[in-house]
């Protein structure tokens, strides 16, 4: 029986993974997630119902459209797998409870979240707004780690003592995680805007981010924003590295073909190369939505372990 129900929630969460690829390639393009039935994006074929079986359609077809025979992304196949394995994970992890609920929806959420912002530069609102009440009536059902029992042990325990409903704490922790979350991203953007002269990051970011901090409370919401920039920084400068190489060995490759007609010699290559590197990170919209989730559900699954191992190795 334990198999079998394991088997059962993978095929439900397959389920909903072929309607989470509905709304990722639908919402940002203002379509409805709902009619008409799914077709081909690239000839409009309507998908018969024996033709949008979860991961075996993909496979049967073998990534192709029946109908025009153009290739279908296998991001609709990633998906699906992913959204699977993330409710048997949270079933096997928290059994039938709240805690299980509660984590599927913040990663599925996350997951359209991530692939969409990868794909199209878009946090759509249809997401994060309906993910931020969510993660608010949560708080009421599930703890969420609270910051001040650590700031404030003796408040904190008094207040307990009196009465207090943990689901208060777990209320307020909530809701500012929610206000830290965009505030500091909204302070970010208004800082880079200021700075530069031009939008660094789209206030989706911030919906995101309150999302996120609705969910998991003040204390993982600061450490997905420190793991977030660090991965997107790390993400930034392997970009620019890898221009950097490619058009200096371009530019190199130039000189040594045309070397009597130009005379680029190597340090030019490498001057010129570096150029377009700065060009490349100045211009290059990097979907910062996809670093966000990511680092949420790492925070979410594993945050605490991560703070006490930080804070055991100070």
């Amino acid at each position: 029986m334990e198999v079998f129900l394991a088997i059962a929630i993978f095929a439900y969460g397959l389920c909903f993974g072929s309607f989470l690829n509905v709304c990722i390639y639908r919402l940002p393009r203002g379509k409805s997630v709902v009619a008409p039935r799914s077709a081909c994006p690239h000839c409009g074929d309507m998908i018969p119902l024996y033709h949008n079986l979860p991961v075996v359609s993909w496979l049967v077809l073998r990534g192709k459209c029946r109908a025009c025979q153009q290739r279908i992304s296998p991001r609709y196949l990633v998906i699906e797998v992913l959204t699977g394995l993330l409710f048997l994970g949270c079933y096997l992890h928290f059994g039938f409870t709240l805690a299980a609920l509660k984590c599927v929806v913040l990663g599925y959420l996350l997951l359209g979240l991530i692939f969409t912002d990868a794909e199209t530069k878009l946090l759509p609102d249809a997401m994060t707004l309906p993910g931020i009440v969510l993660g608010i009536a949560f708080s009421l059902l599930v703890p969420v780690n609270d910051l001040a029992s650590h700031i404030m042990p003796g408040v904190v325990s008094t207040a307990m003592r009196t009465g207090v409903s943990w689901r208060l704490w777990s209320l307020a922790d909530s809701l500012l995680g929610a206000a830290v979350g965009a505030s500091f991203l909204y302070g970010a953007a208004a800082i880079y805007l200021r700075a530069r002269g031009v939008e660094g990051m789209g206030f989706g970011d911030v919906k995101l981010m309150a999302m996120i901090g609705a969910f998991v409370g003040t204390k993982l919401t600061v450490l997905t924003i420190f793991a977030a920039s660090l991965a997107g920084s790390l993400f930034g400068l392997s970009t620019v590295l890898a221009v950097w190489m490619k058009r200096t060995r371009r530019f190199a490759n130039r000189g040594e073909a045309a070397r009597c007609s130009s005379g680029i010699s190597s340090s030019d290559a490498r001057r010129r190369a570096w150029h377009s590197a700065r060009l490349a990170l100045r211009y290059y919209e990097m979907p910062f939505g996809v670093f966000l989730g990511g680092m949420a559900i790492l925070s979410f699954l594993f945050g605490n372990q991560i703070l006490h191992w930080y804070w055991g190795a100070l």
